[in-house]
């Protein structure tokens, strides 16, 4: 079995994957059979131009680690991670500093396969604006002399309004686009790149989301790419960013019917590419 050709690229610095690789119900509808689960990376990396770890929010790996993932993915793939979660729970953010380093500095490990990093604010955490903000001074802006991106994904609707938004320009930071009925859903731009997890996955559809919602996400993330901003989604403030002229996009389908996600993943790169 050859694992090593046809790796998709970007399109348009449009990147799609998934939440992880290892879940039992894609050996059944996206894995080849018998394919070793030790493979199961190197195989998703070549059907994928990006994956979301999700597993580093209950625990950050060893540095060895990070580098062997790396190892296993061709050219042109990046990773997008969650921070830990004894990060985000902290009682304090701004005095994570030595916490925030130590992450970053090994999950660098994973040389130029890194791409966004996202601090994850969970529902019912009582966030304070001043002690917030001091935590994102604490983000760098470079790793390893190149440029590092940042996604802030705050489930606290009270929270989520215009001075969030406006500080998150600030540091140049994304915020995610949830797509989600469960999580606050908004899509405003606030850095030069754009973070969609897209939740509405559908186990009675092969692919996931039908052939017109994935004509619609298209259409959506060459609009981003292309500086626009889609005009059907949802916002919580008029655009105060001047238009750019080029974006990159990262599009996840996340949750929901997760047995499907694959097969949205390469549902709507194979649409992109037409």
């Amino acid at each position: 079995m050859d694992l090593f050709s046809n790796a998709p690229q970007p399109i348009d610095g449009i990147r799609v994957g998934i939440g992880g690789w290892t879940y039992a119900p894609w050996r059944d509808n996206f894995y080849p059979k018998g394919l070793v689960q030790r493979r199961e990376l190197e195989f998703a990396s070549r059907q994928l131009t990006s994956i979301e770890i999700n597993g580093t929010y209950y625990g950050a790996q060893k540095p060895a680690t990070y580098a062997k993932w790396a190892a296993e993915t061709p050219a042109g793939f990046v990773f997008s991670a969650k921070a830990p979660m004894r990060i985000m729970q902290s009682r304090s953010l701004a005095k994570t500093g030595g916490q925030v380093d130590d992450f970053l500095g090994g999950i660098a490990a994973l040389g130029d396969r890194l791409g966004p990093i996202v601090w994850q604010f969970d529902a019912g955490l009582r966030i304070d604006r001043d002690d917030f903000s001091a935590f994102l001074d604490l983000l760098p802006k470079t790793l390893d002399a190149r440029v590092q991106r940042h996604v802030l994904d705050v489930r606290d609707p009270a929270f989520v309004d215009a001075d969030y938004l406006a500080l998150a320009r600030q540091h140049g930071m994304a915020t995610v686009f949830t797509d989600s009925m469960d999580y606050p859903s908004f899509a405003d731009v606030t850095a030069d790149f754009v973070y969609a997890r897209l939740m509405r996955s559908h186990s009675t559809i092969a692919t996931g989301y039908s052939g017109d919602a994935l004509a619609q996400w298209v259409a959506r993330a060459k609009l981003w790419a292309h500086g626009g901003e889609p005009d059907d989604l949802s916002r919580l403030a008029p655009p105060a960013m001047p238009t750019a002229a080029h974006r990159d996009v990262f599009v996840y389908f996340i949750s929901a019917a997760k047995e499907r996600n694959p097969a949205a993943a390469m549902a709507l790169i194979q649409r992109l590419s037409g």
